[in-house]
């Protein structure tokens, strides 16, 4: 086994979202290549274009390199394996395999809405309803949660979360997007819809907010629900996120984030779909998905416990390149 390093790059713009989704896929991947002897080493990769260049269709952005901001590092030598996340990678991705002299495996997160034989993997949500040799369709999309960073992250929030009674509910807030939006009258609904059960039940409280959450639903909700046991994070200090998955009896996600569901899935806990304003059928089909595998359930105002085998569609995916790679 050489001791040279695989280089793994992980590429998006930089939103949270859309980062998560290479990152989970490329740590997955160097996961895999380590248990396997391998030394790898995962690059995090930020692009960003100068003026309106980054809006121009991939196929048309035609020297895309010098159009990149000085802050983007997308430069030779290249990595072994390129996962990219995003239309603001499109332009890149499309030609890391002649910049590379073919040495480059490519692999595209989500519906590039492009011919697939530009990259060597697709890897888009099976509600995009994509089909081809070279693409791979999973449930929901590629993240970061693994029981061993549950565990780690749930130890470093020992002190806050502990002393908290059960059962405990994480509750993650989604907000405005194309489809969907979080009015205050949706969101006053949906303070008392969580909170007649944990005052019945005498659990506790763990919500986070994105960023996309609007600020007047933030503070109906935040109103609303503080003054039960647990914690409301307002966005200031370490992000509990992790730790509030790891610790939850129960996950409360709203209907309008894809990855926030799919994460929660990957736990094993019950999970319940919180309803907004607006409606997609893309979601929708999503929704199915996840509630046809048992494991989701659109959140009536009771928690009720259920069992399901986790998601581990990253780890799937990873599983497969390592493979594919193995067979070029």
């Amino acid at each position: 086994m050489s001791d040279t390093p695989l280089i793994i790059w992980a590429v998006s713009d930089g939103r949270a979202g859309i980062q998560t989704q290479a990152v989970g896929l490329a740590e997955a991947l160097a996961r895999q290549y380590r248990a396997a002897g391998h030394v790898v080493e995962v690059q995090i990769k930020t692009v960003s274009w100068k003026g309106v260049i980054g809006r121009l269709p991939a196929l048309m952005n035609l020297l895309p390199r010098r159009s990149l901001t000085s802050q983007s590092d997308v430069q030779a030598p290249w990595p072994n394996i390129w996962i990219a996340a995003g239309r603001a990678t499109l332009a890149l991705s499309i030609r890391m395999k002649r910049w590379s002299g073919g040495k480059t495996y490519v692999v595209q997160i989500q519906d590039p809405r492009l011919p697939h034989h530009l990259f060597d993997l697709v890897v888009p949500p099976k509600h995009d309803r994509l089909s081809g040799d070279n693409v791979i369709s999973i449930c929901g999309s590629p993240h970061r949660v693994t029981p061993e960073r549950l565990t780690s992250e749930l130890l470093r929030f020992k002190a806050l979360i502990d002393p908290l009674p059960g059962p405990r509910v994480a509750v993650l807030i989604g907000g405005k997007s194309k489809a969907f939006d979080l009015s205050p009258e949706r969101a006053a609904a949906m303070a008392h819809d969580i909170l007649e059960p944990l005052e019945q039940v005498g659990g506790s409280l763990l919500m986070t907010f994105s960023r996309r959450t609007p600020d007047k639903a933030r503070a109906i909700l935040t109103a609303r629900l503080r003054h039960l046991p647990g914690i409301i994070w307002d966005g200031e200090g370490d992000n509990p996120y992790f730790a509030f998955l790891g610790a939850a009896d129960f996950v409360l996600v709203t209907e309008d984030s894809t990855n926030m569901a799919t994460e929660a899935a990957s736990t094993g806990k019950p999970v319940f779909i919180l309803k907004m304003d607006g409606q997609s059928l893309k979601f929708r089909l999503f929704h199915e998905e996840l509630a046809q595998i048992g494991a989701t359930r659109p959140y009536q105002g009771l928690l009720q416990s259920f069992t399901y085998e986790p998601l581990q569609e990253t780890e799937r995916v990873a599983a497969e390149i390592v493979s594919r790679r193995a067979r070029d």
